[in-house]
């Protein structure tokens, strides 16, 4: 398996969280695993239980590839943690306003 590419914080693009979480089941699945703060979540409980793996392993990269999560393997699990620090450094006040407006 290759290793997980996660952009370094500085080559987080607006565009690149924008559309991420332009997908409402991505932005669920940040959510969930936002939620979790600085604990890891296992890939399977953060997205929905009859989603096909292909299916997760494609938001997952979506949202990895866009600096929103960071995702490590131990042992067969693949676990997530938000890189909402990053983002923040990055965009000030972003995710906020995004999570905000998902809610209302």
């Amino acid at each position: 398996m290759r290793p997980f590419l996660h952009p370094k914080r500085e080559e987080i693009t607006l565009p690149g969280v924008l559309y991420a979480l332009s997908d409402p089941v991505r932005l669920e699945i940040f959510r969930r695993v936002q939620a979790q703060g600085a604990e890891p979540i296992s890939c399977k409980a953060c997205t929905p239980a009859d989603m096909p793996r292909s299916t997760r392993t494609h938001h997952l990269r979506i949202l990895r590839e866009a600096g929103l999560i960071r995702s490590e393997k131990r042992g067969t699990e693949v676990l997530s943690t938000a890189r909402s620090h990053d983002v923040e450094a990055r965009f000030p006040g972003l995710l906020r306003a995004i999570m905000r407006a998902a809610r209302d």
